[in-house]
């Protein structure tokens, strides 16, 4: 064999090119209808844009880096001074930095009430999350937070316009001296996990002044995401009972507050984000709301996270099926494109349609929060689907993710100096589930909104325009009332979660999705012509109308 010869084994060909420089908003034909049907007349230009910078090599690079140098923890300087912060690549701070310049911490709460303020900051977050979920933890925390801090109106006099400013600050400084706030929370202890009743850290009070009840703070908790924020919700046991507490990372004289970091957790995934274990040593917090409600004051600030969770779950779905429609796009087996192989376009085409129902199902929570304070319905849609969509679009993530992997082949499993995005995105999945109350949690608060005699009635009307459209949708939108007004027992309640998810994706479906998509979705997921895996659609469905959508690009 010639020299030139072996040199010609090494021409690369037949491999796919990087999912970059693209506009993520304008190739998202779901995402769009969904906006249309939900938030009709809204302008779409600042999306638009948003999906370019997210789709753009650059975010790209910068996602990779973020992800592959993580945070270090620093407890001490080289005197010996306690120091307690965390250290993280410059690209870290570009995406923050880009999170909050588009204002997905703060815009529902900060802009002008246009009615369809959270839907757009929901769409905003899922374009974001396919470039690096990772870095919207504290992004998450500060745009969920304001509902909660309300409850002490003097903290939040002083803070709301930090919290609501697009210019980032990563600095450890005075609060009045920065340009921009963020905030964490803290609820969990090693001993307790969700069970925060459990909890041991104890609150002294200590005083009064400007900021209200002051209290000190002596504890720790077990997961204490972003310990960089500015400063945190927490959960401690004060005289009346477990109670919310303010607690900034610099105290209003200007000194460091008595948090210190442990150690910093060891993920699966969601690398380019600092999760900690803390410790209170006699720290200094402000009481939030009344003593003994601590629970129902800081879950003000968890439901919205929760949204969050499907939104961030919705988005790399999207990520996941654009990477895998790329690339099978350009990679030829047996003489075709993958994408032209029969049993590749079933999976692609399935995964299409998972994609859309959860994009479907997330945005329509996102607009019942626009909604749930002038309309009745939409604060009971607003209390019901919240954990029905982050039980359930949160539950597929993880398999979709594994299933869009399987598409790349062995190129998806390898990660190559951090270049693998669909395996960071496999990593990513399990997290949404877990956060913010894992699936058991969720059927339990699923439990607790459909008790209230006004669930079953308002589901009822919120499925009643697909009435009539598929005999299976009409069976299990029939069957939904009577099964949330009986239901008594806690384990029915994951299947109910499942169902009632089901019913509603399809139901949106029919407004915001032409026919194929419609009906392939009810014939497989609600009429049983549908296997065990993705891929197994049945023989009538429109797989080219499908993937036409999907392939916009």
């Amino acid at each position: 064999m010639t020299a030139a010869t072996l040199a010609a084994t090494h021409e690369v060909f037949n491999q796919s090119t990087p999912w970059a420089d693209v506009n993520l908003f304008t190739n998202n034909q779901p995402l769009q209808d969904a906006l249309r049907l939900h938030a009709p007349g809204l302008p779409l230009a600042g999306l638009a844009a948003l999906g370019a910078e997210m789709g753009s090599a650059e975010m790209q690079t910068h996602a990779r880096l973020a992800n592959t140098y993580k945070p270090q923890l620093r407890t001490h300087d080289r005197f010996g001074h306690r120091t307690d912060v965390v250290e993280f690549h410059p690209s870290y701070h570009a995406l923050i930095g880009a999170a909050l310049r588009h204002g997905l911490h703060a815009t529902p709460w900060s802009r002008q009430d246009t009615g369809h303020a959270h839907t757009e900051r929901a769409a905003g977050f899922m374009l974001f999350t396919e470039a690096e979920p990772s870095v919207l933890c504290p992004v998450s925390m500060s745009y969920a937070v304001t509902p909660a801090l309300r409850g002490n109106s003097a903290v939040w006099a002083d803070w709301s316009k930090g919290l609501s400013s697009t210019q980032y600050d990563p600095r450890l400084a005075l609060f009045s001296q920065k340009s921009a706030l963020t905030m964490g929370m803290g609820m969990t202890e090693k001993q307790g996990g969700s069970d925060v009743r459990a909890n041991t850290t104890q609150a002294v009070p200590d005083g009064e002044d400007a900021w209200g009840a002051r209290y000190r703070i002596t504890g720790h908790k077990w997961f204490f995401s972003a310990p960089m924020c500015d400063a945190f919700l927490i959960l401690a046991q004060a005289p009346g009972g477990l109670t919310c507490f303010f607690l900034p990372r610099v105290l209003p004289d200007d000194t460091v507050n008595a948090i210190r970091i442990q150690r910093l957790k060891d993920k699966l995934g969601n690398h380019a984000n600092a999760s900690s274990e803390v410790e209170f040593i006699d720290a200094m917090a402000w009481r939030v709301g009344e003593e003994g409600r601590g629970v129902a004051q800081i879950l003000e600030m968890g439901t919205m996270t929760r949204l969050d969770c499907a939104l961030g779950t919705s988005g790399l779905m999207r990520q996941a099926l654009s990477i895998a429609l790329h690339h099978t796009r350009q990679r030829s087996a047996f003489g075709k494109k993958l994408i032209d192989q029969p049993l590749m376009r079933n999976v692609l085409a399935d995964l299409a349609l998972e994609s859309e129902a959860a994009t479907a199902l997330s945005i329509r929570l996102a607009s019942a929060f626009d909604h749930k304070d002038k309309s009745e319905h939409e604060a009971i849609m607003a209390r019901l689907l919240t954990p029905v969509a982050k039980f359930w679009v949160c539950k597929r993530g993880s398999v979709f993710a594994q299933e869009a992997m399987e598409c790349l082949g062995g190129n998806g499993y390898v990660e190559e100096g951090g270049e693998g995005v669909m395996a960071r995105i496999y990593r990513e999945m399990p997290l949404n589930s877990i956060w913010e109350g894992a699936g058991n949690i969720m059927a339990l608060d699923l439990m607790r909104a459909v008790r209230r005699a006004d669930t079953a009635a308002a589901l009822d009307a919120e499925l009643a325009p697909a009435r009539g459209a598929h005999p299976a949708l009409d069976r299990l939108a029939g069957a939904l009332p009577l099964r949330v007004d009986a239901m008594t027992t806690e384990a029915e309640a994951r299947r109910l979660a499942q169902d009632v998810a089901l019913a509603v994706q399809a139901a949106l479906l029919l407004r915001s999705a032409p026919g194929a998509v419609f009906r392939a979705f009810c014939d497989s997921r609600l009429s049983g012509d549908w296997g065990y895996s993705f891929g197994t659609l049945g023989a009538g469905v429109n797989l080219d109308a499908i993937l036409a959508r999907a392939l916009l690009a």
